[in-house]
């Protein structure tokens, strides 16, 4: 998660200082002494010297993790990290270890990098490394109250047992083939595919993948989890109030949370009406009757607490909100990537559509629609996806607060054979995945896509995807059914732990169909894949990302 919008588009520092020279300027009474505008000048420089002085002279307690040097107080190393977290993460790991403090916007966050590092803070207690404390007031005014991180941790671990239902093999069989329909028909209509409309074989066109991907997703998801009636409403009203909602899902708001800002009034009043549409449907459906839709809603209105207390509607509404404000970002940005990268490979998109030719041909020289249980047989496609999520997962830094002080294990880091780092109450602790799933010591070629890494069974990928999936190894039930830790591994894409995503069977689906019904009518092409742009809370490709496209010759 990426904390860089509040300094996003801001002016170079010496910018920013001449500002605000000049407002002292303007601001001052031209009748008052000049002292008062040399105090306004003179104070921040004293605050960053006293603040280096600080740091260089008053030793750091022995048993706390070192802490990031770093010039302006309060603001601390928020630019750097900002900018680039992974490059401040390996620059930071080179001279202290896996172990490090950083100040963010006041706030005091420990990093725990490698395997270990992310076992430890994922794999804690969340008596101690409390993911509601860190995110509530973030995800709350979006979500809506009594769900996800605004309840008690077992109360938000029954809420995924509930969700869980709804994701069954049984609906996946039905999503497939609504997911091909729903991108064969954004395909033939959107403006920006104008050209294979044209079903002209030899003109190349382009488009904005991040803006399709994100409109393409939207439609997917309403069509199969959210429901029918989701999908009939997505209009331009809605369309508003999921923009106005999802403008409060940004950095600025995760640091500051109640700042007097249009953005936030317009997020409060869409998380109101958007609630209020869930709930609608609801109660049309229960006066109505049972109509066994196979969606999320259903499912929802079907389950009850363990001391027998149903799901009240307002709560199916609010989880309804929260499927689709995640699951959209999440996959939104992982089909972006993945379809950078095979225009930016045409050698392996062509191969990864002559495994549909190889396996959906029919007699009359086109491709029939996939299964479910054929989907998920795929390995090219189940490469490109799994190298993909490595490159590019969507949260790069999951954190959590501390409850109370924590020992950090000797084998992580520690200072000396006979002592530990104890991290201190209120801190922050931060575990990145991103970092272990492009670490230079764990991967060859660690920054290169490379998908045919995933067939070598002997290989680190193979080694760390089987501890991640932990197939024959115990399970652990935290509250919504077992499912393997996980934290152990290198690569974890989806989150491990008690809150690792059950949402990540559906978001392999939808990947995977999405690009597969691309690949089979077009081509792709681009020149190189764009950088990250970290100041945003997924991390999405910097602009411009446009790909070249053409429709293929049999389609």
């Amino acid at each position: 998660m990426s904390f860089a919008a509040p300094l996003n588009g801001t002016l170079p520092f010496q910018d920013v200082w001449s500002a605000y020279l000049a407002d002292a300027q303007a601001y001052i009474p031209q009748s008052n002494s000049r002292f008062a505008l040399l105090l306004l000048v003179n104070v921040p420089v004293i605050a960053i010297v006293l603040n280096a002085l600080w740091q260089v002279i008053i030793p750091r307690k022995a048993n706390e993790p070192p802490v990031i040097f770093h010039w302006i107080p309060i603001i601390g190393s928020a630019i750097s990290y900002g900018n680039d977290p992974l490059n401040f993460f390996f620059a930071c790991r080179e001279k202290y270890g896996d172990v490090f403090t950083f100040v963010l916007l006041g706030r005091k966050v420990t990093v725990a990098l490698g395997p270990k590092g992310n076992n430890f803070i994922l794999g804690g207690k969340s008596t101690v490394l409390n993911a509601e404390d860190a995110y509530t007031h973030l995800t709350t005014p979006i979500f809506g109250k009594d769900v996800v991180y605004d309840v008690p941790n077992e109360v938000f671990m029954e809420q995924k047992r509930f969700v869980k239902v709804g994701l069954s093999s049984e609906n996946f069989r039905t999503y497939v083939g609504m997911i091909e329909e729903e991108v064969e028909d954004f395909l033939a209509h959107d403006p920006s595919f104008s050209v294979f409309q044209a079903n002209d074989i030899n003109e190349w066109g382009s488009f904005d993948v991040q803006k399709i991907l994100q409109e393409i997703t939207i439609l997917t998801a309403s069509r199969t989890l959210q429901g029918r009636e989701v999908r009939e409403g997505l209009d331009k009203s809605f369309s508003g109030l999921y923009n106005d909602l999802d403008g409060g899902f940004t950095p600025l708001n995760f640091m500051f949370p109640n700042l007097p800002l249009p953005s936030y009034r317009r997020r409060d009043k869409a998380h109101i009406k958007m609630s209020e549409f869930y709930v609608d449907i609801i109660k049309k459906r229960r006066a109505d009757g049972n109509h066994n839709e196979p969606d999320m809603i259903e499912a929802l209105m079907q389950q009850s607490y363990r001391n027998g207390k149903p799901l009240r509607d307002h709560e199916i509404a609010h989880i309804m909100i929260a499927l689709l404000m995640a699951g959209q970002h999440t996959s939104s940005s992982s089909g972006s990537w993945t379809l950078l990268h095979l225009a930016a490979n045409p050698e392996i998109a062509e191969a990864l559509y002559q495994e549909q030719v190889k396996n959906f041909s029919t007699p009359d020289g086109t491709l029939r629609s996939m299964t479910y249980e054929e989907l998920r047989t795929l390995p090219l496609m189940d490469a490109v996806i799994r190298e993909t999520l490595r490159m590019h997962p969507p949260i790069h830094s999951i954190m959590r607060k501390v409850r109370d002080d924590v020992v950090i294990p000797p084998t992580l880091s520690a200072p000396s054979e006979d002592s530990t780092y104890i991290i201190p109450k209120g801190y922050y602790v931060l575990a990145s995945p991103a970092v272990s799933q492009t670490d230079p010591r764990v991967w060859r070629d660690a920054l290169k896509w490379d998908p045919y890494r995933w067939s070598d069974p002997e290989g680190v990928a193979a080694q760390a995807f089987a501890t991640y999936a932990d197939e024959h190894g115990e399970k652990i039930d935290y509250g919504f059914g077992a499912v393997s830790k996980g934290t152990d591994s290198p690569y974890q894409p989806f989150g491990a732990g008690k809150h690792r995503c059950i949402g990540e069977q559906f978001a392999y689906l939808q990947l995977g169909t999405i690009v597969a019904t691309i690949i089979r009518h077009m081509e792709i092409r681009i020149d190189s894949v764009p950088e990250h742009n970290y100041h945003t809370m997924i991390t999405m490709p910097k602009a411009p990302r446009n790909i070249s496209y053409r429709r293929r010759k049999f389609d």
